[in-house]
């Protein structure tokens, strides 16, 4: 799969003596529970579908949450992660009610919600990039997007198999081209 090095190292903090700014801070909490939406939509679509793309991206988008986890440890940001299907922000919780009442509907449907899910991913930490200065942040952002690209690949290749596509939503569509013509990438995650 796309992220799934070895758990053996951890990932490495090069924590520094400053602070991280609010908006650093937000961007963390709020791509913890982004990340949180992929795993959680996706264990209850592999629950319905059983297909190879939900059971093995869930498992990455844990290993996302984890990197993320790991950053608000090192900078004792105090965060919540609620049960399964509940999240902290309304937005999120309105947007996992909706793709997973969507992904119910039928399997090209549920690969649908998964490519969606990696189109707001890549331009949610694109967004992020552009405002953090902090590199342990800016490392794993760049990370989960790699991850991402590879995930949205996994998706859209599941739904030319069953006759679909995938028309970006987030995306641009030259940078969402550019995505599905490139390799499988090695994303670097290790922790």
């Amino acid at each position: 799969t796309s992220c799934s090095q070895s758990n053996s190292s951890k990932l490495a903090i090069h924590q520094s003596n400053e602070n991280l700014s609010s908006s650093e801070s937000e961007a963390l909490l709020y791509m913890l529970e982004e990340e949180k939406l992929a795993r959680d939509t996706y264990t209850y679509l592999n629950s319905l579908w059983a297909v190879n793309q939900f059971a093995n991206i869930k498992q990455s988008e844990q290993r996302h949450m984890e990197a993320i986890q790991t950053l608000l440890d090192s900078y004792e940001i105090t965060y919540e992660i609620l049960p399964m299907g509940l999240f902290n922000n309304p937005s999120l919780q309105d947007l996992y009610n909706q793709l997973t009442a969507q992904g119910q509907s039928g399997l090209t449907q549920a690969l649908q919600v998964g490519a969606t899910i990696e189109d707001l991913d890549i331009v949610d930490l694109d967004n992020y990039l552009k405002e953090v200065t902090n590199p342990n942040i800016a490392q794993v952002f760049q990370r989960l997007q790699c991850g991402s690209r590879n995930h949205l690949r996994s998706f859209v290749f599941g739904l030319e198999n069953a006759g679909a596509s995938y028309t970006p939503v987030y995306l641009e569509t030259e940078t969402y081209e550019t995505i599905l013509n490139g390799n499988h990438e090695r994303c670097g995650m290790r922790y």
